[in-house]
């Protein structure tokens, strides 16, 4: 397996529940009785992939020419989120980047946004965004794994973005349902290959943290809106 991305996709972070945080794609793999070859970036532009990651998988494969039997590419959470956001220019950058993947694997998936992305939200951009993502997969080819409906308490952290231990687990399984509608079913699910256990206690102590973490993010999501929305009124004024 194969895999290009960002922070979602590189993964790494604190324990849940005692289960670590691995990424989506590693656990596809590990379901899938795969090696896993990861490429993906923390903060990474989908630009950054054609322009980085791309260029960095061709200088360490060990077989330029070899083929992989899944492809995957999540990418343009971090492109949605910018003020900068440009459609087009995603676009054109998306399409070169999937192409490269089904160029070089048997079967390539790619993920929608959640529309319910980030604080503050990314907004309307992320249907802009999933359209995108979908048009490109359905004329490549590429399966799609939708998380337009993604994040549930337990699945995201509180800044909106980044899956928890369990989230990685369910886009996992998610991504392994659309792969199995394809005809390529795993050896095991992701869920079977963890083990835990939690007490009253443990669970109060988690919702806790929680709340705490929440608010915080809301406070700095708040101020974060507020700057945003003087940098775009001071734009304007310029402009005038």
């Amino acid at each position: 397996m194969l895999a290009f991305g960002d922070s979602i996709t590189n993964a790494g972070g604190e324990l849940q529940w005692g289960v670590a945080l691995q990424s989506w794609a590693l656990w596809m793999a590990r379901a899938l009785g795969m090696p896993y070859t990861g490429f993906a970036v923390d903060g990474a532009t989908v630009a950054d992939v054609v322009a980085q990651q791309i260029p960095t998988f061709e200088r360490r494969t060990a077989n330029l020419a070899g083929r992989y039997h899944v492809g995957c590419l999540y990418i343009g959470v971090n492109d949605v989120r910018s003020i900068d956001w440009d459609a087009d220019a995603f676009a054109a950058d998306f399409d070169t980047a999937l192409r490269y993947v089904a160029g070089r694997c048997d079967r390539v998936l790619t993920a929608t946004a959640p529309l319910a992305l980030g604080r503050p939200p990314a907004g309307a951009k992320v249907r802009d965004l999933n359209r995108i993502v979908r048009n490109t997969a359905d004329r490549l080819g590429a399966l799609v794994v939708d998380l337009s409906s993604f994040g549930a308490r337990n699945h995201v952290m509180v800044d909106r973005v980044h899956p928890t231990a369990f989230g990685q687990i369910s886009i996992a399984e998610r991504a392994l349902a659309v792969l199995t509608a394809d005809g390529l079913a795993p050896r095991a699910t992701p869920a079977s290959m963890i083990q835990y256990r939690t007490t009253r206690w443990t669970r109060l102590r988690g919702d806790s943290t929680y709340i705490y973490r929440d608010l915080k993010a809301r406070a700095r999501a708040a101020i974060d809106l507020y700057r945003l929305r003087r940098y775009l009124a001071q734009q304007a004024a310029e402009r005038n």
